[in-house]
């Protein structure tokens, strides 16, 4: 599935098998805010994109997961440099789906978000 506003924060190596999703992003200058730390929202989509994954990979062909709450807790500033993000179903319901993530960078876990998804079916 391609995804033309994560495509372009860059993005790559998204795997997701089993209710687990992993995907990493190689952050640069781009990436970063004001203050010289990653953005808070590059981050926030990271978590979004990787849970999302880990719900399509445990749900039918043709059901959506569409984001209903997402809390992200932001641990650690980080910086410029590889980020590794794994999302998993903790629990899956009918129509709702509530999941965790979590972004890593150099051994450190910079994000832990949860996340409750709504499943469409089309």
């Amino acid at each position: 599935m391609t995804q033309p506003f994560v495509d372009s924060l860059g993005v790559h190596g998204t795997t997701a098998e089993d209710g687990t999703a992993r995907l990493h992003l190689d952050a640069t200058e781009e990436h970063l805010n004001a203050a010289g730390t990653l953005h808070g929202g590059v981050l926030a989509t990271l978590v979004d994109t990787a849970m999302a994954a880990a719900v399509r990979s445990s749900t039918g062909e043709d059901d959506v997961p569409a984001t209903s709450q997402l809390t992200v807790t932001y641990l650690h500033a980080g910086a410029p440099g590889h980020l590794a993000v794994t999302g998993r179903v903790v629990t899956q319901g009918e129509h709702l789906t509530v999941c965790e993530a979590d972004v890593e960078q150099d051994g450190r876990t910079l994000v832990h978000a949860v996340a409750t998804f709504a499943v469409l079916h089309r």
